[in-house]
This record gives structure tokens, C-alpha cells and sequence, in this order.
């Protein structure tokens, strides 16, 4: 007897040609840069200069939790308009990771890059992001940051 219903085949998403099966991992992201919320903001902006970042992490001293980040961008605007200084904390100028009423994106060194490109384009209902916080499973670790502009580099470099 002949199957009536065949199975559905599905195109595979122009995401998943473009990357291939790549994960974060192949980004090869570099180690994340965290500071203190109590780091002057001068120090915090010298460090991300000397390693040519755009993002650094805030994490708590004791505890290593992750409090929030700062945009090296951002933070020169603040200075330039006056409205931080150079000598301030941090705490002042980061922005402040939501911890209620928004569900957390987990981004992996597993995660495969049609979902880390998503959650910069800021589908399934979260805003679009600029970077990417990358942990350990467990959120216990922050092993590095990815940005939309190293997946942008990794298209390019790769071959067609």
C-alpha cells in the first residue's frame, strides 16, 4: 500500500547554508574582558582600548555574577556630553541586565550561528543585541563575547 501522506520536505533556512553547521566555538571568540562595577571608568575604557574591545563585562568582584556590560561607544559619548566622568565607577554608566519579567538566551560555545545571528536580529521577541554574552551551560562562567560584527567576518572569510 502506497504512503498517501509523504513526509514534508523541508528547505533547509538560508541561515543554515550560510553557516554550515557552525557553532560560536568557530568563532573562535576571544576571552571576555570583565571589570568591576567599582573600576574607575578610565580604567575600565584603557583596558578594552589596550585589547581592541568594544564591550566589556561587569561582573561582582566576590561572586563573579554577571551585573551588566559596558559599550566602550557608549561610555566616550557619556564623557564627551558630560554626563559621566573619567573618574567615576562603572556602576554609573553600565547597563543593567534585566533579571525579571525577560527570559534569559543562553549562547554557548555550542550554539549553532543561525541562532546567534536571531538573537542579534532579535527574533523570537527579545530586542536585537549588538553582542553576545557567551557562557558555560550552566551561566556559571562567562567565557567570552561575540559580536554581530565576528559573525559578519566569519561569512566573509569563509569560503561559498
Amino acid at each position: 500500500m502506497a504512503d498517501t501522506n509523504p513526509t514534508p520536505t523541508t528547505a533547509p533556512s538560508p541561515r543554515a547554508n550560510k553557516y554550515r553547521g557552525a557553532t560560536v566555538e568557530d568563532l573562535d571568540p576571544p576571552p571576555a574582558l570583565s571589570t568591576s562595577p567599582h573600576a574607575p571608568i578610565h580604567l575600565a575604557l584603557l583596558a578594552a582600548y589596550e585589547r581592541d574591545y568594544t564591550h566589556l563585562t561587569v561582573t561582582d568582584p566576590a561572586t563573579k555574577a554577571l551585573l551588566g556590560y559596558i559599550s566602550t561607544p557608549r561610555l566616550t559619548q557619556l564623557i564627551k556630553d558630560g554626563r559621566v566622568r573619567e573618574d567615576d565607577h562603572v556602576e554609573v554608566a553600565m547597563v543593567k541586565f534585566q533579571r525579571r519579567g525577560k527570559e534569559y538566551r543562553l549562547i554557548t560555545m555550542e550554539t549553532p550561528l543561525q541562532e546567534l545571528e536571531a538573537f542579534f536580529e532579535g527574533e523570537g521577541g527579545e530586542a536585537g543585541q549588538a553582542f553576545a554574552v557567551v557562557t558555560d551551560p550552566a551561566r556559571r562562567f562567562v567565557l567570552g563575547v561575540a559580536t554581530k560584527a565576528d559573525l559578519e567576518e566569519f561569512v566573509r572569510k569563509r569560503p561559498a
